[in-house]
């Protein structure tokens, strides 16, 4: 191949950036001597700064519906300047309309995407110059899947490589945190992350309470970890019944290094499963809308408390009836996550 730049496009969210660094790593391993740019969100880069051998990280500024053109031209034309190279193949792995454009902006001669029936907005597909074939199926994890589109550069590629470090002075500042609250190193960490980027997604409070109920033993340190603030209420509420602690208000960086410092992580689907299987920590997913056999835990030993009912992996951020998450009990979700304590024991 005559390219010697690479521009990988994935904006967020921050569990999809975790699923492309396989792919990216995979794309350093095979052209060591390349120049690899990355564009991506200003939240994303909270990860990208951890993950070695990128050249440059573009951060772009986004809204709803694109790019913010009129009001921030200003920053349109320093991303054009930025990305602009004849010597460049750009990766487009997020599959939007704004993620395309950046693409066809970057001038690279060669503007690689999915094949239209696999991205969220199909137009994207007006703005690549090569496109994968054949559609790949919704049971395909999004890790596979991102690796397929370096088909398009030679790459035939089957292991999963997660290439981020955490410092260690990240991971002693969050014990140090921890410990403030009551954490004992010979203690197991266990998160339970009660909070979801979509409704659809997170867990009832009452089935958190009695899934801490079931799950209580002297060897182990329990925390509720949550995002937003929506989700602080809901961990505020499991913590009042259960008197488990609530975590700090950490960092996307802090909690990267909470998750890697877990015995176990018990969550929806959520970029922190996604950073616990990236670190090999033991997940038990809890899953309603989305497929986790797409979107969910990929390594053998975790597990996954998951029900298929007749409009399963409908991926809608509202719901009606929620009934999906209905039928996962706490009974089940308790008898997963003592499989794996014990395992790992």
């Amino acid at each position: 191949m005559d390219f010697d730049n690479f521009l990988i496009i994935r904006l967020s969210s921050l569990g999809d950036i975790f699923h492309t660094l396989p792919a990216y790593s995979a794309l350093r391993k095979k052209f060591p001597e390349a120049k690899i740019s990355w564009v991506v969100e200003r939240i994303g880069k909270e990860i990208l700064d951890f993950v070695p051998g990128i050249d440059e990280i573009i951060v772009v500024d986004t809204a709803k519906g694109g790019i913010k053109l009129k009001k921030n031209w200003q920053i349109f034309s320093r991303l054009k300047r930025k990305i602009k190279k004849r010597n460049q193949v750009a990766l487009d792995f997020q599959g939007l309309i704004k993620s395309g454009f950046i693409s066809f902006l970057s001038r690279s001669p060669k503007r690689i995407g999915f094949q239209r029936k696999n991205l969220k907005e199909p137009l994207a597909a007006v703005f690549y110059t090569d496109k994968l074939e054949e559609k790949i199926t919704e049971d395909t994890h999004v890790i596979r899947k991102n690796l397929n589109l370096l088909n398009k550069v030679g790459i035939k590629e089957e292991n999963y490589e997660f290439p981020i470090h955490l410092p260690l002075e990240l991971l002693e500042s969050v014990k140090a945190k921890l410990i403030k609250i009551g954490y004992k190193e010979e203690k197991k960490l266990v998160l339970l992350n009660v909070g979801a980027g979509w409704v659809t997604k997170q867990w009832f409070p009452e089935r958190w309470i009695k899934l801490c109920q079931q799950i209580e033993r002297k060897d182990l340190f329990p925390i509720l970890l949550w995002g937003i603030e929506r989700e602080k209420i809901l961990a505020s509420m499991v913590q009042q019944q259960t008197s488990i602690p609530i975590a700090p208000d950490f960092s996307i960086k802090e909690v990267m290094a909470l998750v890697k410092m877990s015995s176990l992580l018990v969550s929806g689907d959520t970029f922190a499963l996604q950073a616990a299987c990236s670190f090999s920590v033991p997940v038990v997913g809890i899953y309603g809308p989305t497929n986790p056999k797409r979107n969910g835990p990929f390594s053998p030993k975790d597990k996954v408390a998951v029900h298929k009912i007749k409009c399963s992996f409908c991926y809608k951020r509202t719901c009606p009836s929620l009934e999906c998450l209905k039928k996962i009990t706490a009974k089940e979700v308790a008898e997963l996550s003592i499989q794996l304590l014990n395992k790992n024991a």
